[in-house]
């Protein structure tokens, strides 16, 4: 409680002296926004004071830095339309991943730069436009810079630009770095890296961090890191509209989801497949498949659908969260139309010791079915989340999704009164959010040149189609497997028989032979 005391005392005194030192002589220099946002959120104030160790001065000194600097480079103001497409296209700034420890990667890959005293100016408003979008989703949250320096030539580097960056983190964006991590450092910046440790002084200079491919999975892991890092991760970098997300509630809210439009699609591509069969065999195959289909209730091929979900959309990285850890971390993967796969799974997992409670929400709530979209997560259980596209609907990469979570108290209900009642109440502070986006995975076009005639007509299969003939084809293998194990011990026996013939005949010739001498 004390310490609570003195940092309110601490924000209180930086409001009131920048309100009486600053702001009279330099109210032109400022951004009214940001001097209102200073007298209004303390966690703001608290950062800078924390990244400037509790001493007044020093932290005055960095505020009126950081805000003549927004007001220079209109950080409000940003958008992608006020910066070159060519900036956004080229890749060579981003956000993608997380470390080790939980904090999203901001990558420079500086073999993408060069250097160019025109276009100087737009690259350092790039720098901002990411950094504010960033800090105003994420409130605050650190994050880890990852300079990439694979391939790097002269004519890529920059160390004005690169101080610029330093500057951001050191100056305007306070207590938001945690470490720097440099990737293949080239042995002709081996002296310019000691410029650069100075520019971020002597305690912040332990937040650079060498590595090579070898040692770079000290702090990420190989799921965020490209191959030619070592890494698994396929993430290529591409330019889709980055719309301010709108996150509404979806349609779904933990109530029942239908299975009408799984049945339809089902139901169509049974009746292609029985059309177009041409082997005895596949109509065997498909009339035991209707058969079960028949057989089963609508209640029960939901789950099985919910299952083949499970199955088949196994996700392979996770977002570290402190509450929550979330599976995937990054993207939901749905197929095009002609792949027709509806069905994404997300798995949270409480690693707290207190329930959990949880909202998904949506940019396009017209477009999805979630289930559960809000409920709670026990401690040290996992639940799975079923995202539906609904009808003839179909994902796009501008869609998002936004988790939301907070820690409940012991006595707080799971009803769904109790949890209406439970987010009203808590603070914005204490609500984790993380954001997923959609990829739409394309069919994989063939790989040869010589297409079968029929290829044409037969329907693409179903993986319930495939499983079947998998299926089959391993009780095949088995049974020829069988039939070969016992062709070999035939023959081996009748060898054996054949050597004790020829045997029994070579000792009827000696004896004949030794009677008549």
């Amino acid at each position: 409680m004390a310490d609570q005391d003195k940092r309110a005392a601490l924000i209180s005194e930086i409001r009131r002296r920048f309100e009486a030192e600053y702001i009279p002589s330099r109210t032109d220099k400022y951004d009214p926004r940001d001097v209102e946002r200073l007298q209004q959120d303390d966690t703001w104030v608290d950062n800078f004071l924390i990244w400037r160790h509790d001493v007044l001065d020093d932290t005055l000194k960095m505020v009126d830095e950081s805000f003549q600097w927004r007001k220079e480079y209109a950080v409000h103001d940003l958008t992608e339309s006020s910066l070159p497409k060519g900036l956004l296209d080229a890749g060579a700034l981003y956000l993608h991943g997380y470390d080790k420890e939980g904090y999203k990667l901001f990558w420079f890959r500086v073999k993408l730069h060069t250097k160019d005293p025109k276009t100087q100016f737009e690259k350092k408003k790039l720098v901002a436009f990411w950094l504010e979008r960033y800090a105003r989703r994420e409130h605050g949250k650190p994050l880890t810079v990852v300079f990439d320096m694979a391939e790097t030539g002269l004519s890529n580097i920059d160390l004005d630009f690169v101080r610029y960056i330093i500057g951001c983190f050191k100056v305007y964006y306070p207590n938001y770095l945690t470490k720097i991590v440099i990737f293949e450092l080239p042995w002709i910046m081996n002296a310019a890296f000691k410029l650069v440790k100075s520019w971020l002084g002597a305690e912040a200079s332990n937040l650079l961090k060498l590595t090579n491919k070898n040692e770079i999975q000290e702090y990420i892991s190989a799921e965020y890191l490209p191959p030619y890092m070592g890494g698994t991760d396929t993430f290529k970098y591409s330019y889709p509209p980055l719309i301010d997300d709108d996150f509404q509630t979806p349609l779904c809210e933990n109530g029942p989801m239908t299975c009408e439009d799984e049945a339809e699609n089902k139901e169509e591509t049974e009746i292609d497949n029985k059309e177009n069969v041409d082997s005895n065999e596949d109509q065997v195959l498909n009339s035991k498949k209707a058969n079960f289909v028949e057989q089963t209730p609508k209640s029960e091929e939901c789950d099985k659908l919910d299952c083949k979900v499970k199955n088949a959309k196994k996700a392979l990285t996770t977002f570290k969260g402190p509450l929550l850890h979330i599976s995937p971390a990054e993207e939901l993967h749905f197929g095009s139309k002609e792949t027709g796969e509806k069905k994404c799974l997300i798995v949270l997992t409480n690693v707290t010791k207190n329930a959990v409670a949880f909202k998904v929400r949506t940019t396009a709530p017209d477009k999805y079915r979630v289930k559960p979209s809000n409920s709670s997560c026990e401690p040290g259980t996992s639940l799975d989340i079923v995202v539906s596209l609904h009808g003839g609907c179909s994902a796009s990469l501008q869609d998002r999704f936004l988790i939301m979570a907070a820690e409940m108290d012991q006595c707080t209900g799971a009803g769904t009164q109790e949890l209406a009642q439970f987010w009203k109440e808590v603070p914005r502070n204490k609500v984790m959010e993380h954001r997923l986006r959609c990829h739409v995975v394309e069919n994989i076009k063939p790989s040869t040149l010589t297409v079968n005639e029929n290829a044409f007509n037969t329907p693409a299969k179903t993986n319930e189609d495939l499983h079947l003939q998998l299926t089959q084809l391993c009780q095949a293998n088995r049974r020829l497997r069988e039939q070969i194990d016992r062709c070999v011990w035939f023959q081996q026996l009748t060898f054996l028989l054949v050597l004790l013939v020829v045997a029994n005949t070579t000792f009827c010739f000696y004896l004949l032979y030794d009677s008549r001498s």
